[in-house]
């Protein structure tokens, strides 16, 4: 049963795999995870995000397009990871050169759309963070979703975790794949 959910992927691509130069280990475990979320059906709406490094930037994007060019203008490891490309066929995949993925004005009119958005993807200190604090400070209705977001030391995701429990519940939850599926209307129609 499909909901009004707006499940964001946020950043799902080749240079964050555990073996690369930005790895985030639990990337697999929060891929896998995602996946089984997406293949629930009840999210009603699912968006791909993929980071671009800005074609002009400015400021503090200058200095990380000159360090990070040999990452940048590799197709590979700025492409979304083999497992998801099935979904892309169905559902749509935005890029941004910003962290927020809410920068984005097909993403941010998306999740205005939505009842709520479901956060998962990489670099969970990063992107997902950013794209959290910027749906609170929009009044956004958020779940972070941790089993589905990865980051790059197991430190820092429960620094991300620390935050988004000091905003929850009053400006957004935390829940898990089962926990979402658990207090959602699927699973009085399809598990009871």
């Amino acid at each position: 049963m499909k909901n009004n959910d707006l499940l964001l992927v946020i950043d799902m691509q080749n240079v964050y795999l555990p073996d690369q130069e930005w790895a985030c280990p639990r990337m697999p475990e929060a891929s896998r995870n995602t996946r089984r979320l997406i293949d629930t059906g009840v999210p009603g709406n699912i968006l791909f995000t993929q980071f671009i490094a800005p074609e002009n930037p400015s400021g503090r994007w200058m200095e990380y397009n000159r360090e990070y060019r040999e990452i940048n203008d590799n197709a590979w490891l700025c492409a979304v990871t083999d497992e998801f490309h099935p979904y892309l066929k169905q559902y749509p995949l935005i890029s941004k050169s910003t962290f927020s993925s809410l920068k984005s004005p097909e993403v941010l009119e998306a999740a205005r759309r939505a009842d709520r958005i479901l956060l998962a993807g990489v670099v969970a200190e990063c992107c997902v963070l950013a794209t959290m604090l910027e749906a609170i400070d929009l009044g956004i209705d958020t779940i972070y979703m941790p089993d589905c977001c990865a980051g790059q030391t197991p430190e820092k995701e429960a620094r991300v975790m620390g935050i988004a429990d000091s905003f929850s519940p009053v400006h957004m939850r935390i829940q898990t794949v089962d926990e979402y599926l658990h207090s959602s209307d699927y699973f009085a129609v399809c598990c009871h």
